[in-house]
């Protein structure tokens, strides 16, 4: 049977050690010459070296796909340019139901030839985590009760959707296993074209962001 193609994934889970864990996988069929770029508390999606210009054939495939927000213990990882809206709404004291639906409202789904949806993991330490959609035929945003050892997870095509039985094995990580993980690990090695990935993963209190490409 033919791998399952997902495209874009973000996940949030807890460790088995009941460790908050936030993941982002780049899947593409059309554009796979890309890699993540660390900065501090910010992760980009960029091309690589030599495919500059597949930014003018599609203006989607560079943005800021993570965020931290050190002062509330805050972090965000999402497929988009919608990821630096909602943490800046965060980190000025809104709520993160809120900062979700109404960036994920006024930036809508992408209008490239495949109506992608936007897509956004979000979690505060001490707190459970949020999944966001908006495709071009709804919008839905979820706090989900996280439990040890799993992880929910989204993604732009097929399982573009929040429910219970979008839900995988996560075994206890570093940010830098979490990256290896959603690229190939368990239930996520059936998912096909994987690229590069993201991920940050509580520790000792703050947010360890690690990439992998």
């Amino acid at each position: 049977m033919e791998p399952l193609y997902l495209g874009r994934i973000v996940a949030v889970g807890l460790t088995p050690a009941k460790k908050l864990a936030l993941m982002y996988r780049v899947s593409s069929r059309s554009f796979p010459n890309r890699e993540p770029r660390l900065h501090q508390n910010r992760v980009a999606i960029v091309p690589k070296t030599g495919y500059e210009t597949d930014i003018f054939r599609n203006p989607y495939i560079a943005y800021h796909c993570a965020a931290i927000i050190p002062d509330v213990g805050a972090a965000v990882l999402s497929n988009g340019s919608h990821t630096d809206p909602i943490a800046e709404k965060i980190a000025g004291g809104m709520n993160i139901r809120d900062a979700l639906a109404l960036t994920l409202t006024t930036l809508d789904y992408e209008h490239d030839d495949y109506q992608t949806p936007r897509i956004v993991a979000v979690a505060k330490i001490g707190e459970d985590g949020w999944l966001g959609y908006v495709r071009h035929d709804g919008l839905a945003v979820r706090r989900l009760p996280l439990s040890a050892g799993r992880c929910f997870y989204l993604s732009t095509y097929e399982r573009n959707f929040i429910a219970p039985e979008n839900c995988a094995a996560l075994p206890e990580v570093n940010a830098a296993a979490a990256c290896r993980h959603i690229l190939r690990g368990d239930e996520f090695a059936n998912f096909a074209h994987p690229v590069c990935a993201v991920a940050a993963v509580e520790t000792d209190g703050a947010w360890q962001l690690a990439v992998e490409s």
